[in-house]
C-alpha cells in the first residue's frame, strides 16, 4: 500500500529507486507510478480480508491439526469387544427423539469415541459415544463450534453468496498485489537481490517497516498465489462455474448407474467443504435398481452393521465415516478424504456408494481416478488445510503470521506517510499520459475472462477513476 509520489503530483520520494528517480516525464516512471496506483487500491480492498482469511485460518488450523474440529479429542479405556454401530447410533439418536442418524464414524483406535451425526430439525449435531459402553460423552452443535464458526467466517463472511463473492473478488486482487508488488519492488539499483532477501536492519521508521514489507512480501509471493488459487478454486464463480465444472468426476464412468438430481455437494455441511473439490458437482447414484457389483454378501441384511463390516473387507481402515441413506433412494456412502482429516495423504482419498436395498456397490472412485486439476486441488487443499503433519501445521501458521504482518506493514508505511492532519488517502497520482494503456485495458479483459468478477472490480474502478475522479476535484484531492 507504501506510494511511489506525493498526490500533489510531486517528486518520487526519497526511498524510490534510483533508476525511476528523476524520470518525470520517462516511459519507465510513468509505468512505475501507474503500477504503485494499482496496488495502493488493490491494497485498499484487499487488506481486511487477508487479515480476516488469516485470522480465521490460524484457527482452523489449530482445530484441524492440534485439537479435533469439534472442539475436544475424546479418549475411553478399552474394555473387551466394542458393541455394534447400530446400538451407538442408537445410543446417539437417544438424546433426539425427533432427529434422525446422518452419519457414522467408526472409533479411529480401540481408545477413541465413534462419532454420530444426528440431524435435528436441519441442525446437525455431533455425538460422541464410548464404543464399549454406549455411553454418551458429548454432544456438541457441528456448526456452533470455533472450527466451524471460523469456516464460515472464512469462507462467506456469515452473509452467504454475498461474502463469497467478495471474498472471490478479494482473492483475485491479491493476485495482482503479487504481481505489482514484485515489480515495485524488483531490484533495479545495482544491489541484486541482497537488498530484497536480507532487510537492512539498521534504517529506522518508516525504512525499516518498508524493508520488512518487501523481504516478507518477496518469500510468501509464491505461497501467497498458491493459497489464493487453491481457495479460489472453492469459490462460486471462478471455481463452482468454470474451473471446477470442467474438472469434475465423470459421472458416465459409472456405468448404467442411475443417478440422482443431487451432488455430491449436497453431502457438505454450510460453508465447510467435506466432500473433495473434483466430486461436489458430480450427481449421486440412487438406490432401487439391480445394477452395482457384489457388496454386501447375499441373505445378510443391508444395515449400519454389514456396511462397515463391507467398508473393512474392502480396504478401509482406521479413520473413515458413514453417510446413511437421507431417503428412500438415497444411498450408503463410505468415505475416506483428505477434506475431512482423515487420510494422511491426499492420494489416499475413496468414495464408495452402496445401494440401500441390495447392498451392492454402484460406485466407487479414488484419487487416481481425478482429473488432473483434482488431483492437484486434492493435494492443493491438504496443504492448504495444514493437513499433511505439523511441518504443514508450522508452515501455515507461519504463513498465516507473515500475512498479517505484510498487511499491517502496509498500512504502517501507508499512516507514516500520509500528510499530517489530511483526510486523505494519499493514493499515488495517475500519469499524465497512462503508458499503455491499451496493454493495461487487455490485461484486464484477460482478467476479466480468467477472474470474471476480478475482471469486472477492475473495470467500474477504471469507470469510477476517470468518469468521476476526473471531473469532480474536491472528491479526487479527498482520495488522493
Amino acid at each position: 500500500m507504501d506510494n511511489a509520489a506525493t498526490a500533489s503530483g510531486r517528486p518520487l520520494a526519497a526511498d524510490t529507486p534510483d533508476e525511476t528517480r528523476g524520470e518525470t516525464n520517462t516511459f519507465a516512471r510513468k509505468f512505475y507510478v501507474a503500477a504503485w496506483r494499482w496496488h495502493f487500491y488493490a491494497g485498499l480492498y484487499v487488506v481486511p480480508f487477508l487479515l480476516m482469511l488469516s485470522i480465521t485460518g490460524l484457527i482452523m488450523v489449530y482445530f484441524n491439526s492440534v485439537e479435533t474440529r469439534f472442539g475436544e479429542r475424546l479418549y475411553v479405556t478399552p474394555q473387551g469387544e466394542m458393541s455394534s454401530p447400530i446400538a451407538q447410533a442408537q445410543a446417539a439418536a437417544a438424546l433426539y427423539p425427533t432427529g434422525s442418524v446422518t452419519q457414522y464414524m467408526p472409533p479411529p483406535a480401540a481408545d477413541r469415541t465413534a462419532l454420530v451425526t444426528v440431524g435435528v430439525d436441519g441442525v446437525s449435531m455431533i455425538v460422541a459415544v464410548d464404543p464399549y459402553t454406549n455411553a454418551v460423552l458429548n454432544a456438541v452443535e457441528k456448526d456452533s463450534t470455533w472450527f466451524y464458526f471460523a469456516s464460515d467466517i472464512h469462507g462467506t463472511l456469515l452473509i452467504g453468496d454475498l461474502g463469497d463473492r467478495l471474498i472471490e473478488i478479494a482473492a483475485g486482487l491479491a493476485i495482482v498485489l503479487v504481481v505489482t508488488g514484485l515489480y515495485l519492488w524488483w531490484p533495479r539499483d545495482g544491489t541484486g537481490f541482497a537488498r530484497v532477501l536480507i532487510p537492512r536492519l539498521n534504517t529506522r521508521g518508516r525504512a525499516l517497516w518498508k524493508e520488512l514489507h518487501v523481504t516478507a512480501g518477496f518469500y510468501t509471493s509464491i505461497v501467497m498465489v498458491f493459497f489464493l488459487i487453491s481457495g479460489l478454486a472453492w469459490a462460486g464463480i471462478w471455481g463452482g462455474q468454470f474451473v471446477q465444472a470442467w474438472s469434475t468426476f465423470p459421472a458416465e464412468k459409472w456405468d448404467n448407474v442411475p443417478l440422482s438430481d443431487e451432488t455430491h455437494a449436497a453431502m457438505n455441511h454450510g460453508a465447510l467443504k467435506e466432500v473433495p473439490w473434483g466430486l461436489e458437482q458430480t450427481p449421486l447414484p440412487l438406490s432401487g435398481s439391480d445394477v452395482g457389483t457384489a457388496g454386501v454378501p447375499e441373505g445378510v441384511a443391508v444395515n449400519l452393521n454389514s456396511i462397515e463390516d463391507l467398508a473393512r473387507a474392502i480396504g478401509f481402515d482406521q479413520q473413515f465415516r458413514i453417510g446413511l441413506p437421507g431417503d428412500a433412494t438415497g444411498v450408503y456412502t463410505i468415505s475416506a478424504d483428505s477434506m475431512d482429516g482423515d487420510t494422511e495423504t491426499p492420494t489416499g482419498d475413496r468414495t464408495v456408494h452402496i445401494d440401500q436395498y441390495t447392498g451392492k456397490v454402484l460406485a466407487e472412485v479414488g484419487f487416481a481416478d481425478y482429473s488432473l486439476a483434482a488431483k492437484a486441488m486434492a493435494v492443493g487443499t491438504a496443504l492448504h488445510q495444514g493437513d499433511m503433519g505439523l511441518w504443514n501445521t508450522a508452515l501455515n501458521t507461519l504463513f498465516c503470521l507473515t500475512v498479517i504482518f505484510i498487511c499491517i506493514s502496509g498500512v504502517v508505511m501507508w499512516w507514516k506517510r500520509r500528510p499530517s492532519g489530511a483526510l486523505r488517502l494519499a493514493a499515488p497520482p495517475l500519469p499524465a499520459n497512462l503508458p499503455l494503456w491499451k496493454g493495461a485495458v487487455f490485461i484486464m479483459l484477460l482478467l476479466s475472462l480468467a477472474f470474471p468478477l476480478v475482471g469486472l472490480t477492475l473495470l467500474a474502478v477504471l469507470a469510477f477513476d476517470v468518469l468521476i475522479l476526473s471531473n469532480a476535484p474536491a472528491l479526487r484531492r479527498a482520495l488522493q
